[in-house]
């Protein structure tokens, strides 16, 4: 009998029980706080022991109270189930209503699934682990941080649904009838869950296509920032303020988005400003060193479309243009190879007695 036939059953002599059955579930309730102790004490023992993946290994050993409480409510639910048995099969001991009874059960296996939700969620860490493992270099690329953010979500997915399906049978839900009725109102939740929808295929969209990774760092309807995560709705972008922005996964398929991730190179344009009164087979050497410093350099591409010349001359200074093309991936490397160069320029110019421009020192002479 489901639990909510008894309830619409129910008469008003159907919660009394005798002194035994008070007592068994006192001692039940006891069992439980036992095993719940028992339990945060030794899963963290036994994670460490058999997991030997760190992140794994961490989240399930902060998940103790989670699983201690998932352990009370399974010894508690076990000895319920075996007094309603007994009450349904004549015992003179157990006296336990069909109301009582399954109205406990329904509140025990909620506990459980619940526990058993927030410790799963909590373990899905193991797919970065996991991709660790698999990985050669010890070092995950974005394509790699992309499939760890995709599964995840998927996981996450799949544990709320195991978890819905649980507590649907643990009030009694007749899941064919529930589906059913989906079907008879399935256009109007179409309608309202179009939103959700479009966002999920859009996630596949992005999944498949891969107009961008994890990593990247991307321009999205004028809002630039690093892809953090990519998950079933959503997209989060850190932006350079330190800031998350969240992105429907939707819109990034009618939206275009500009990848600088997948840039083959990074342009540099610069100009320096010599002083007007240097030498002009100085500066003619100048530019020869500075674009063999340029070709040498073994961060650099395009040799042959990089150069250093003189660009025009002021009143004040001789302008010299630099370009070149990094084959550089991230920001960092660059700022990093930019302040080298610099340096090397520096040294270049102290070399041939060059100075660079000052409008101080020129309105002084």
């Amino acid at each position: 009998m489901a639990w909510m036939d008894v309830l619409q059953t129910a008469g008003p002599d159907m919660l009394g029980t005798n002194r035994w059955t008070v007592l068994a579930i006192v001692g039940l309730l006891v069992l439980g706080a036992v095993a719940r102790s028992i339990a945060m004490v030794l899963s963290p023992r036994l994670v460490r022991t058999v997991m030997r993946m760190p992140r794994t290994s961490k989240a399930l050993h902060s998940s103790h109270r989670s699983l201690g409480t998932a352990a009370a409510a399974g010894v508690v639910l076990l000895g319920l189930e075996r007094l309603h048995t007994m009450t349904q099969n004549g015992s003179d001991v157990a006296d336990l209503p069909d109301l009582g009874a399954l109205t406990m059960i329904a509140v025990v296996q909620l506990v459980l699934v619940v526990s058993l939700v927030r410790a799963a969620f909590r373990a899905v860490d193991v797919v970065q682990d996991v991709m660790d493992l698999l990985d050669d270099d010890d070092e995950l690329d974005g394509s790699e941080r992309t499939v760890i953010s995709a599964v995840e979500s998927v996981l996450r997915f799949i544990i709320l649904f195991i978890g819905g399906v649980f507590v649907a049978d643990a009030f009694g839900l007749d899941l064919t009838s529930l589906i059913a009725g989906l079907g008879i109102s399935g256009l109007a939740l179409a309608l309202a869950a179009k939103d959700t929808i479009s966002n999920f295929f859009g996630a596949v969209t992005v999944l498949m296509d891969r107009p961008f990774r994890v990593g990247d760092w991307v321009v999205v309807g004028g809002t630039e920032g690093e892809v953090v995560e990519i998950n079933l709705r959503t997209t989060i972008l850190r932006t350079s303020s330190d800031t998350i922005v969240t992105v429907p996964n939707a819109n990034l398929v009618n939206m275009a988005v500009e990848n600088y991730g997948k840039r083959r190179w990074r342009r540099w344009q610069t100009t320096l400003h010599l002083d007007l009164a240097s030498d002009p087979e100085a500066v003619s050497d100048f530019c020869d060193k500075v674009v063999a410093a340029v070709r040498d350099n073994e961060r650099t591409l395009n040799e042959d479309a990089s150069w250093c010349a003189v660009e025009g001359i002021s009143a004040q200074s001789i302008d010299v243009a630099i370009n070149l093309y990094w084959d550089i991936n991230s920001s960092v490397a660059e700022r990093e190879a930019r302040e080298d160069l610099m340096l090397d320029i520096v040294r270049i110019s102290r070399e041939l007695n060059l100075e660079f421009h000052d409008a101080r020192v020129r309105q002084s002479r």
